[in-house]
């Protein structure tokens, strides 16, 4: 009988202990999940502002002219629309180009920016015998400024546009 009595007190203590240890264990976690703050809105989500203006065309699907964000202006690319009709430039690349960059000229300027302020640009082309003729022109609109760029050569674009361009400016803090 002593046997058995030591036998059940063994597991006793064993299941009391194990008890004690996953209690702590439970606790302990507890208390770290307890401690963290809650989590805050993401930075991203909390420090995003859209950018409109009257300026330039308007955006023509879900998206904005241009986002701030993270001290940075994202324009979305604009092509050759005029602004009162709506119609892309006609007459070539180089006026096409010209109103590409008044479009995005004014969505920088909204936020207070120019040319010297972007960092980044990325140029839509549908022809490769277009690159020189936007080139010169967009050498002179930029002036000292010499974003990294990127040009790309594409079949199509939407609005049957000659040109796209995109533009990445540092805001001023």
């Amino acid at each position: 009988m002593r046997g058995v009595q030591l036998r059940w007190m063994g597991v006793a203590v064993i299941l009391g202990f194990s008890t004690g240890v996953l209690a702590q264990t439970k606790t302990t976690e507890t208390k770290k999940t307890e401690s963290k703050p809650a989590p805050a809105k993401s930075e991203s989500a909390a420090g995003i502002k859209y950018v409109t203006t009257e300026d330039a065309p308007r955006a023509a699907g879900p998206y904005s002219q241009g986002v701030g964000a993270g001290g940075f202006l994202f324009c979305s690319v604009q092509t050759a629309r005029d602004l009162k009709t709506g119609e892309q430039v006609t007459g070539g690349i180089e006026p096409a180009t010209e109103r590409v960059l008044d479009n995005l000229e004014a969505v920088l300027k909204a936020e207070g920016l120019s040319f010297a302020d972007v960092v980044k640009t990325t140029v839509f082309l549908t022809k490769g015998e277009d690159f020189q003729p936007m080139n010169g022109v967009y050498g002179r609109r930029m002036g000292e400024s010499k974003p990294a760029r990127s040009t790309v050569v594409v079949a199509g674009l939407p609005g049957n546009a000659a040109i796209e361009i995109e533009m990445i400016a540092r805001t001023k803090r």
